[in-house]
């Protein structure tokens, strides 16, 4: 039906730029608290941030978000 194709030439397209612009301008970075591209690795810190204890790894988490 022409309702049917009414509504969804508005919605789809809508949802799409709504997402591209959620991820281009950095608020997907924002709201789930992932790092930037640029701040994986810093000037004082340039190995991979891995877990390595299975028990104190709240310990390392800390330590990595430190150098943040």
């Amino acid at each position: 039906s022409i309702r049917y194709w009414v509504i969804h030439s508005i919605t789809i397209p809508s949802l799409f730029i709504a997402g591209w612009l959620f991820v281009s301008t950095g608020l997907a970075y924002d709201v789930f608290g992932s790092p930037r591209p640029n701040e994986y690795f810093t000037e004082s810190r340039q190995e991979v941030p891995l877990i390595t204890g299975r028990f104190n790894s709240l310990e390392q988490v800390d330590e990595f978000t430190r150098s943040f």
